[in-house]
């Protein structure tokens, strides 16, 4: 199937779909208004966004034609709903729709940065797991390896649906040799932080991931909400 090069609108519709089917099951497929919440949620997102109903709808119906999307309607409700075919489309499983879902929402990402953020979605034991998927769906075309920039440590990987990276990084070189052994995801700088004890910043990475979990939480618990009262009085929220 040919799917032309993916809209920013269109890759924030896509990678939404398959996240929320995955993290909020019970209220899934979305209603429009879910939807438009979903794409325009403050975390886990990059870039934050802020599209109108009129965006995202159209974005949905342009997926629909690259059979990536349909219409469904609930039993018990009037309302449109929308739903993701990419698992069929694109013929990938569900480690592969994470990973997928993730580049898509938040851009480029190291191995590492790939599997605390899927973790939500599906359990992957090691970046070597991780590593295996990215190859996999590099094979297929729909992620690349990015070039490593002066003082980075970790390679990082793009999705290729959207076309070329956004922060203009050069796609990496293909290569048969084996992936050079990972860094640690944001390693402590020794200098900077030579005089900080490790339990400090053990406590302040703990209190980072509590809090980003909660804000997850609470922003599924606002979607559920939302999409319930639209269900009810079949009319959209406005922001």
């Amino acid at each position: 199937m040919h799917i032309d090069t993916l809209t920013e609108p269109e890759q924030r519709v896509l990678g939404c779909l398959i996240e929320k089917r995955f993290t909020t099951p019970d209220q899934y497929p979305l209603t429009l208004n879910a939807l438009r919440l979903a794409c325009n949620q403050s975390t886990n997102r990059d870039p934050v966004v802020h599209y109108d109903e009129e965006t995202v709808r159209d974005a949905a119906a342009r997926l629909s034609r690259y059979g990536l999307t349909r219409l469904a309607s609930g039993h018990s409700s009037r309302a449109t709903k929308y739903r993701h075919l990419a698992e069929e489309a694109l013929s990938l499983g569900q480690h592969q729709l994470a990973v997928l879902a993730v580049l898509l929402l938040r851009g480029p990402q190291t191995p590492g940065e790939l599997k605390a953020r899927t973790e939500r979605m599906v359990q992957m034991q090691s970046l070597a797991d991780v590593e295996q998927v990215l190859t996999e769906l590099i094979e297929r075309g729909y992620a690349q390896r990015l070039e490593r920039r002066p003082g980075q440590k970790e390679e990082r990987y793009a999705q290729s649906l959207g076309g070329a990276p956004g922060d203009g990084a050069a796609p990496a070189a293909p290569s048969a040799e084996p992936l050079p052994p990972r860094a640690p995801v944001n390693p402590p700088s020794q200098v900077r932080d030579s005089h900080v004890p490790d339990s400090h910043r053990n406590d302040s990475s703990a209190d980072g991931q509590a809090l980003s979990q909660r804000l997850d939480r609470l922003e599924s618990r606002v979607e559920r909400l939302a999409a319930l009262l639209e269900e009810l009085t079949g009319e959209s929220l406005s922001d």
